[in-house]
């Protein structure tokens, strides 16, 4: 059987549907499982359980460009777990016989099966959306008793990850017995993130604790990592995914590199604004409960005030989660950055 799933949005979307395609592999582990991916996700696609093969999203400008570009062929059935029109026309355009999508938007019509889902009011995390669409897919395909995975949902082997902490120790000028914590001061997504001026007093903070801080960069970050690394002083840089699982916390916003460190079961710290549709509920990352912490600005703020955050509490329970979860780090304060 040949499946193809889509996400092909932005990086954070993508990597919250890896519970959802690890669904599928495991409750249909003979199946030929396609992804199609945004170009920034393809490298990441393929490591994915069970994916057998990558399709780019051609991005053809204009909905009706894309659609006739996107026209993926020979699939049994397809779920699409974004509905957008230039996919759900694609699709369409390729005959593949079985087409699932949530039942929302105009685009719904040109699938052959949809399932209600209400995701605008965000009352559940975007993963768990994801996933029980593929479960309604999977029950389409004939499959009662869906597989679930846990985290982590990305991994490498204990021992690549314990050479990749020595190298960037090496590359980086780093001690390797001290908490890592990677700030990512860059967004690419439509939610605001921490003025830099916060995440300076984070970094701070972390490091006159006993931590060493990493900035995180990604392709199109390099104006606010070098304001951060301007506020902080000689501040290491990094970038993200294979990095990211020597990490022993990632600080961000809602961000793509949030969500790789999610998948990965690394630690985070997340800062979200006070509105509904980019809540810490609705874009929760994919890690262990007991490894997340996620704040937003009081609801008697404006929605992106995170001014309004009480940093002193914050700050707090950072460190405890540090302390929590690195407890063989090295800890003893420094006053570097201060």
């Amino acid at each position: 059987m040949e499946l193809l799933i889509t996400r092909n949005d932005r990086l954070g979307d993508f990597m919250l549907a890896w519970p959802a395609m690890q669904a599928v592999h495991r409750s249909l582990p003979e199946a030929q499982l396609t992804v199609l991916a945004p170009a920034c996700a393809v490298p990441l696609a393929s490591l994915c359980a069970g994916v057998t093969a990558v399709v780019q999203d051609p991005a053809v400008p204009g909905r009706w460009g894309n659609a006739r570009a996107l026209r993926p062929s020979g699939f049994d059935a397809a779920l699409a777990l974004f509905s957008r029109f230039d996919v759900a026309l694609g699709l369409a355009l390729a005959g593949i016989p079985m087409r699932v999508a949530p039942a929302t938007k105009p685009a719904q019509v040109l699938y052959t099966r949809r399932l209600r889902q209400r995701r605008s009011q965000s009352t559940r995390p975007e993963w768990l959306y994801n996933l029980e669409l593929a479960e309604f897919f999977l029950a389409q395909l004939g499959v009662s008793r869906p597989i679930r995975t846990s985290a982590p949902y990305l991994s490498f082997p204990a021992a690549e990850v314990t050479a990749a902490r020595r190298r960037l120790a090496e590359r980086l000028g780093i001690d390797s017995a001290r908490p890592w914590v990677f700030v990512h001061p860059g967004h690419g997504g439509s939610s605001p993130t921490l003025p830099t001026d916060l995440f300076a007093r984070i970094g701070r903070e972390l490091v006159t604790a006993g931590s060493e801080l990493i900035l995180s960069e990604g392709p199109a970050d390099k104006a606010p990592v070098e304001m951060l690394s301007v506020a902080l002083g000689a501040t290491p840089h990094a970038r993200y995914a294979r990095d990211l699982a020597a990490a022993d916390l990632f600080v961000s916003g809602s961000t793509g590199p949030l969500h790789i460190a999610g998948a990965l079961d690394v630690a985070t710290v997340a800062f979200y604004p006070h509105r509904r549709s980019a809540s810490a509920t609705r874009w929760q990352t994919l890690n262990n409960e007991n490894r997340r912490l996620a704040f937003m600005p009081p609801s008697s703020a404006e929605e992106n005030d995170f001014a309004a955050i009480d940093m002193d509490t914050t700050v707090g329970k950072i460190k405890a989660l540090l302390a929590r979860l690195a407890p063989d780090r090295d800890c003893a304060p420094t006053s570097r950055h201060t």
